[in-house]
């Protein structure tokens, strides 16, 4: 368990903010305490600072996990948000897309959402724009990318898609026999 360095606080932050913008701050700085972000096996955990003194008397072959896991550092140095920070970040979003209930089945799925499947958007959101995805009762059910803006989106066809699948909730389920 370490700090990040200079170069994946920067890969990080990064796509933390295409899903929250400014409100890394808020994560870090809360009422309950103090909260920071460690690395330990190139995953990225989300852990307050009197829990991480804890982990720290514990050696690292030993040290299976601690805290929250917001995602992992891929092997070519990319970082990928896993569905674990999905309620952390959920609050702050902000670019939220709502799924039509026939839609949401399909998104847990592990498929993109397509244009008839869309029930709302926020406005304003841009192409290529990290989107948290909700169902129509606003329960978030996981990450996507923008495929369209939203002026795009109210003249696609119903077929094209309009967010690109990134993580969701059902994941838990789908990965369950490879967890062993």
């Amino acid at each position: 368990m370490r700090p990040l360095t200079e170069e994946e606080t920067s890969t990080f932050f990064e796509k933390l903010t295409k899903y929250i913008g400014d409100s890394i701050s808020l994560l870090l700085d809360r009422q309950d305490g103090a909260y920071c972000f460690r690395l330990h096996k190139e995953r990225v955990y989300y852990v307050s600072e009197e829990l991480m003194k804890k982990a720290g008397n514990i050696g690292r072959p030993n040290l299976l996990s601690f805290g929250t896991c917001f995602g992992k550092f891929t092997k070519t140095r990319k970082f990928r948000l896993q569905v674990t920070a999905l309620d952390y970040l959920a609050p702050y979003a902000k670019y939220k897309v709502w799924l039509k209930p026939a839609a949401e089945q399909q998104f847990l799925y592990g498929h993109n959402v397509l244009k008839s499947g869309l029930g709302r958007i926020t406005e304003g959101t841009q192409q290529y724009q990290g989107v948290v995805v909700y169902s129509m009762s606003d329960v978030p059910l996981g990450f996507g990318v923008a495929a369209k803006s939203t002026e795009a989106c109210r003249h696609a066809d119903p077929m094209m898609p309009v967010v690109f699948h990134q993580a969701d909730i059902g994941e838990y389920i789908r990965h369950e026999d490879t967890l062993t």
